[in-house]
């Protein structure tokens, strides 16, 4: 009885941190110190704080100005900003260990002595073999023989800062952190424990570095393991394809409804406060009932994100870059919850909740794997169909394709394919990051894929044209209707200008009709015709695999040439055409 009710004031007041943390992290950066020092338990509430948290907290408000957290943090958050900031890959990254040994001393040089003497005694020896020399004075030895910039505490063991390595800028500056803090971090320690001062000194001397570097990077991956932080050969597991059958065959993570009992770890927020996108991630979390469940869920994708972090060798020290793998994690979370789902038939509340029962019933990180593999499969396709395509083997460039189909195709040809966005969120490419992104580029792959077999049924004789001149599948396809409607020779050869001209004047219902003019639709019957004869291919079948994109291309011709008339044609400004300079044909 005792213990439920121990249990019950345990969550009770974790229940109550969480509510104050969401009420920090809603505050602007520069708001969240004054909150937390004018808190009745602020050392408490600190500490509260998952070590993921805090560290973002305290790059939200800047290192320097943390001094007052860093001082009420516990040695699990220290631990964890330093597993974070001092390691470069798997070497050890001394500058930036001395810069946040700089503020630890600054923040709380007592406890920070403490901690390294008592519980991080390896990595501080191995830290004082890479920075110090040491000589240790003969009782018949003048110290004045040992050189320059030799300073002791006891007149027994004397030590010199060793030069930094790098360029000079770098030196510089590390030498001069360096100098300022090595020499208060020794001081302090021979005052906090004179024996253990020169216990570690003495230790400092017989590293094996090789094996210390490694044996600090192992049990630092262990730590950050326990958090989705796992080694990046492992971490990249999350972009191996996962099929959507496969996930459902797999036996279902702990279920809903039976949390475990004293389990009173601190929930990361930050991960989970950055979904703003609505999708079917975000939607399916809104109905989910259960407080221990959601919980849970923070957790995994808190952890997921983590995972992202490392498989994209990226470095966290900030929201917006925190922002930008929780987008990537909702996003493919998002195709893959739509990929369990047959999205045709269910009505979309219908579709937030089936989801909802998912999100319980899969790990997070394999629905992840399920809507990442939607992209792969597209990607498997255009590669598998550029091995053997008609334009490959004419010696065409992917340029032939257009902008913005080059778009699609380069985004599908990246290791890790991405969707071609144009900028219409303000970058040329992105993260899939919704159930519409994979069928629209599924479309235009299809289309791609579709002109190029159009090409190869026509045998065609691609031969060089102007270097001036960009050939591409419009034109290509444009031209050799025009020259077949002029009843011209089949041969591969750009137009002539007065060739063009009769062509444009029987282009339009009425050349002389006010603008914008309108293409004949006889014309675009025969255009239709023509291509079924040259390809062997049905006009229905043709209509079918292309056409939205024809009728796209004619649209395109009105909007550039309805509002010219015939006299005003220049061959410079005509790029759906193929045109020679020549005016007289050959």
């Amino acid at each position: 009885m005792r213990e439920d009710i121990q249990d019950k004031s345990i969550i009770v007041l974790k229940k109550n941190y969480i509510k104050e943390r969401e009420k920090l992290l809603a505050l602007p950066p520069e708001k969240v110190l004054d909150y937390i020092i004018d808190h009745p338990r602020p050392g408490e509430l600190v500490q509260s704080f998952p070590e993921e948290d805090f560290y973002l907290l305290i790059h939200d408000i800047g290192p320097e100005d943390s001094l007052e957290l860093l001082s009420m943090a516990s040695a699990s958050q220290w631990e964890y900003i330093l597993d974070l900031e001092s390691w470069q890959r798997d070497e050890m990254d001394i500058p930036a260990l001395t810069k946040w040994f700089g503020l630890l001393l600054q923040a709380d040089p007592g406890r920070l002595i403490k901690w390294l003497a008592q519980d991080k005694p390896e990595m501080f020896e191995f830290y004082l073999f890479k920075n110090i020399e040491v000589i240790a004075r003969e009782h018949d030895q003048d110290p004045t023989d040992f050189g320059k910039g030799f300073f002791t505490f006891d007149d027994v063991y004397y030590m010199r800062v060793i030069d930094a390595q790098g360029d000079r800028e770098s030196q510089t500056r590390d030498e001069k952190t360096r100098g300022e803090v090595l020499p208060q971090l020794l001081e302090r320690l021979a005052g906090f424990d004179h024996i253990r001062f020169q216990e570690m000194l003495h230790k400092a001397g017989s590293v094996i570095p090789a094996e210390s570097e490694e044996e600090a990077f192992r049990l630092r991956n262990v730590r950050l393991a326990e958090k989705g932080f796992l080694p990046f050969d492992e971490a990249v597991g999350i972009y191996q394809y996962l099929d959507r059958g496969a996930l459902q065959n797999l036996p279902d993570k702990v279920k809903a409804g039976k949390p475990e009992q004293g389990n009173f770890l601190p929930t990361p927020l930050y991960p989970a406060r950055m979904i703003k996108e609505e999708n079917l991630f975000s939607t399916a979390l809104q109905v989910i009932e259960g407080y221990e469940l959601l919980q849970r869920l923070q957790v995994e994708f808190a952890a997921l994100c983590n995972r992202i972090v490392m498989a994209d060798q990226k470095k966290i020290q900030d929201r917006q870059s925190l922002r930008d793998v929780v987008k990537k994690a909702c996003g493919y979370l998002s195709i893959g919850l739509g990929r369990l789902l047959d999205l045709k038939t269910l009505p979309p509340e219908q579709q937030k909740k089936v989801s909802a029962v998912n999100l319980a019933k899969f790990p997070l990180s394999e629905i992840f794997r399920v809507g990442y593999g939607a992209a792969v499969e597209l990607k498997w396709r255009a590669e598998k169909w550029l091995k053997k395509s008609w334009f490959k083997g004419a010696g065409l460039p992917l340029s032939f394709w257009g902008e913005t189909w080059l778009g699609v195709l380069g985004g599908l040809m990246l290791k890790r394919p991405l969707f071609y966005d144009a900028y219409k969120t303000g970058v040329l490419y992105r993260e899939f990051s919704s159930g519409e992104d994979i069928p629209q580029t599924e479309r235009a792959l299809d289309a791609i894929m579709a002109f190029d077999d159009l090409f190869a049924r026509m045998d065609l004789t691609i031969k060089p044209v102007s270097a001036k001149t960009v050939l591409n599948h419009k034109n290509l396809v444009l031209t050799h209707w025009a020259r077949h409607y002029l009843k011209l020779s089949k041969e591969f050869r750009p137009l002539t200008p007065d060739e063009f001209k009769n062509f444009f004047q029987t282009l339009w219902v009425d050349e002389n009709e006010n603008i914008p003019r309108k293409i004949q639709p006889p014309l675009k019957s025969s255009f239709l015709d023509w291509l079924a004869e040259e390809t062997g291919l049905g006009a229905g079948e043709i209509g079918i695999r292309l056409g939205h994109v024809l009728e796209a291309l004619f649209n395109e011709i009105e909007s550039e040439y309805g509002y010219v008339s015939s006299g005003d044609l220049d061959p410079k400004y005509i790029h759906l055409f193929l045109l020679s300079k020549v005016k007289d044909a050959p």
